[in-house]
């Protein structure tokens, strides 16, 4: 796994519009990494309001592509880490912001690096407090994952604010609530660890090349709940078991786990109705179902 820090052969801010309107047609996108190339400024102006960045801020972000949004977060920021897997990316980045002091581009696999044992070999770049990132399409759920963590292993390091720009879809699942057709075991997981906020929908033609799908930028800011779950554990078996059918009504799912006539008992304690279907059952609900079946068992 290599690294890049600074270089003398940095180019004009002039030269770097040029190429961005290009559409960077040096490197061509690759499809094993699902690259996607965001060529908006108001998508970018989105996602930097919606970070709060500040001169005292450390960002970590992840794909930084042709650099389109590093170089917006460089100026407003005390320091900038980015880990880019494409060696031909990691190759122009060097050559157009190398020569930046705040500026840390590592190469590699974000899913695999180990971040903290990198940073360690440069003093100056601390470990980052915000993530700011514009990530593929199809490793967003283990990158979410790796940043917060699960209910029963949260991540060791909390970030402030993490600002993603995901596939539309995630992002509604992301951000949904009890009763709609969004809302899923995704949901609940990351809110158990995080209020996510959605910031805004963001039209496939803001890339190129453009994807398949539109796509958002959310707002997940990690927390650690006043009343954990009891038993973590638990509370992951019984969504994903929950939602395993998610047409089934809860007690059919649960059928393996508990009898009918006492999860009907204990619906009732929570005022839900006993034919309720994983769905209708908000995060606060679930984590006072599975401390119930703790006690009781």
């Amino acid at each position: 796994m290599g690294n890049f820090t600074k270089s003398n052969r940095g180019l004009r801010s002039s030269m770097l519009k040029q190429q961005n309107k290009r559409k960077d047609t040096s490197v061509r996108p690759r499809k094993q990494f699902a690259q996607h190339w965001l060529r908006s400024e108001k998508v970018l102006e989105e996602i930097i309001t919606a970070a709060e960045l500040t001169k005292s801020d450390r960002v970590l972000e992840i794909g930084p592509g042709t650099g389109i949004l590093t170089r917006r977060l460089l100026p407003e920021v005390e320091s900038l880490v980015s880990i880019e897997i494409d060696r031909d990316l990691c190759k122009n980045l060097v050559k157009s912001l190398g020569d930046k002091d705040n500026f840390l581009l590592l190469q590699g696999d974000f899913l695999t690096l180990d971040l903290e044992h990198n940073l360690s070999s440069f003093s100056q770049f601390q470990q980052p407090n915000k993530v700011v990132a514009n990530i593929p399409y199809n490793i967003t759920g283990a990158i979410i994952e790796k940043l917060l963590g699960t209910i029963s292993q949260p991540a060791k390091t909390s970030y402030e604010s993490i600002v993603l720009l995901i596939q539309k879809e995630v992002g509604e699942r992301l951000t949904a609530t009890p009763n709609c057709k969004a809302y899923g075991a995704l949901s609940i997981k990351v809110q158990y660890l995080a209020d996510c906020q959605w910031i805004c929908q963001v039209p496939a033609k803001a890339f190129y090349p453009k994807p398949k799908v539109d796509s958002a930028v959310v707002k997940l800011i990690p927390k650690i709940r006043e009343t954990p779950v009891q038993d973590p554990q638990l509370l992951e078996n019984l969504i994903k078991l929950g939602f395993s059918s998610r047409r089934k009504m809860l007690r059919n799912n649960f059928k393996s786990i508990i009898e009918t006539d006492r999860l009907t008992e204990i619906l009732k304690k929570l005022n839900l109705n006993p034919q309720c279907r994983a769905e209708n059952i908000s995060l606060d609900n679930w984590i006072q179902l599975a401390n119930l079946l703790r006690e009781e068992s």
